[in-house]
């Protein structure tokens, strides 16, 4: 096999093309009288001559690619290219004449591709979501207790009762994507909620609830402003913000989630988040530290105010505001210490549910007031909510709902192990206490809380995580209808997957 030069290859291509040019010329020239010595001769020298600029304008193009290009490192020279050699042609009348292109200094190596088609707007969707699997156990304590008594129960997860094992606590699929530059959607179904009141009283598990529905607007390109329209988290409290995927507590604490049941509700919102504060918590995410996600370090939003996937109720709107901040503390000798507090504000009427049936015929007062501070671990930190306010709540003595002061929140100690045999591992402990009504449920019951809790996480894999918390309460069931405190110790194990 001879290999060439890109110049000998050019030539040999260009003296192909010449001969398959003159070919038909030739040919036809063979059928007729044979021309003199003379006409043989030009005949050659005309293709000589044509060869000669062929070669020329190749010599001119490699030495304009030699300037472009950095210069290589020096190797054996190329053999030369054999000469061409010219056999004597079957008599023509004249040759086939090659006419160079008009700008014989600039060819076209390649061309540039087509521009390419902008994408619709459903191939700019993606599929995500997480699944957790868990086991509850009450080790000890009043897991059963006779009728007008509480029972060791949650208000977070139904699973903790004297006959459950293993359950799905959430089974989310999230679609989420930018429709254009200005304009994203959000959507989140839940596979794993459960109905009540069935025909012979049974739950039904395994059931499909909408959680979240809305689209973001963002007005300005930088998209640190948006307004989001739709069914969305409520902006109170740090812990409801963040999502049940990425917190380490299996629950959220009864104190800080009874201002939102469910977190969500159906309204429009507006977040503002300055670069500065978003880079911040680009690091924190970067480092595989537990956030909120972004909600803005500003929020304002109104909305129905009766809970999620519940039916409005008033001509009233549900005023809520947050505002949180995060500081570097580098310069206090602190190297990579991040520490974040803010608050919340909720102003709104809402009208329980009746035992009886229905919704109560007034609508009460729901007000709260919230602080929360976060020393993020590097590598022990701390994080604490507390919130104060007046909601319904149902009165024994009197037997109807009144509206009444609330109070309670929590304080969690957490470790964050980068380095171990097992992968990522973070510990933690969390006390919690609440004293106020619980809207979400019938007759908004009073709750009377107290918990410590222990437990770790581990990350076997990023797509794999392992939580086991093992918990001493007192609790007062949510229901009217029964008295006192209930106390136990629960272990429970969640295993969750993301994908």
């Amino acid at each position: 096999m001879i290999r060439m030069s890109g110049g000998g290859a050019i030539i040999a291509s260009a003296a192909a093309l010449l001969a398959a040019t003159s070919a038909p010329a030739l040919a036809a020239a063979s059928a007729g009288p044979v021309p003199s010595e003379a006409d043989q001769a030009r005949t050659i020298a005309d293709l000589q001559r044509q060869i000669d600029e062929l070669k020329a304008m190749v010599e001119a193009l490699q030495a304009d690619r030699s300037r472009a290009a950095p210069p290589q490192p020096s190797a054996a020279p190329a053999a030369s290219p054999p000469p061409v050699a010219i056999a004597s042609p079957t008599p023509a009348p004249s040759p086939a004449t090659i006419t160079p292109p008009a700008d014989a200094g600039q060819i076209r190596l390649a061309v540039a591709p087509a521009p390419a088609k902008p994408k619709a707007w459903y191939e700019k969707l993606r599929l995500r979501g997480y699944t957790q699997l868990r086991f509850n156990q009450i080790i000890s304590g009043d897991s059963n207790a006779p009728a007008g008594v509480s029972r060791l129960r949650s208000i977070h997860d139904s699973a903790i009762n004297a006959d459950s094992n293993f359950s799905f606590r959430r089974l989310r699929m999230i679609i989420q994507g930018d429709l254009n530059d200005h304009v994203s959607l959000y959507f989140q179904p839940d596979f794993a909620a459960s109905v009540s009141n069935q025909s012979v009283g049974e739950r039904r598990e395994g059931t499909v609830s909408l959680r979240d529905m809305y689209a973001d607007v963002f007005p300005f390109d930088d998209k640190s402003f948006r307004i989001r329209l739709g069914q969305s988290k409520v902006p109170y409290g740090w812990e409801n913000m963040q999502s049940s995927s990425n917190r380490l507590a299996l629950d959220r604490t009864d104190g800080i989630n009874s201002a939102a049941a469910g977190e969500r509700d159906l309204g429009i919102v507006a977040y503002y988040t300055p670069p500065k504060v978003q880079a911040i918590w680009d690091r924190l995410a970067k480092d595989g530290h537990k956030l909120f996600g972004n909600y803005g370090a500003f929020g304002f939003g109104a909305f129905n105010g009766q809970g999620l996937n519940r039916t409005e109720a008033d001509d009233n709107v549900m005023l809520v505001g947050l505002a949180t901040w995060p500081f570097e503390l580098d310069g206090l000798g602190l190297e990579g210490q991040v520490f974040e507090i803010g608050g919340s504000v909720m102003r709104n009427r809402i009208r329980p549910e009746i035992r009886t049936g229905g919704l109560s015929a007034a609508g009460f007062k729901d007000n709260r007031a919230l602080i929360h501070a976060i020393l993020y671990p590097n590598p022990i930190g701390v994080q604490g909510e507390w919130n104060w306010g007046t909601g319904p709540e149902f009165v024994p003595a009197t037997g109807r709902i009144e509206e009444r002061p609330l109070t309670g929140g929590y304080v969690q100690l957490m470790g964050k192990i980068d380095d171990s045999p097992i992968g990522p591992f973070y510990p933690f402990a969390r006390w919690q206490y609440y004293r106020g009504g619980f809207k979400a449920a019938v007759n908004a019951p009073r709750l009377e809380t107290e918990e410590l809790e222990l437990g770790f996480e581990f990350q076997l894999d990023p797509a794999l995580e392992i939580t086991t918390t093992y918990g001493w309460a007192s609790r007062k069931e949510a229901d009217e209808r029964r008295l006192g405190q209930a106390e136990g110790q629960i272990l429970r194990v969640q295993a969750q997957w993301n994908y």
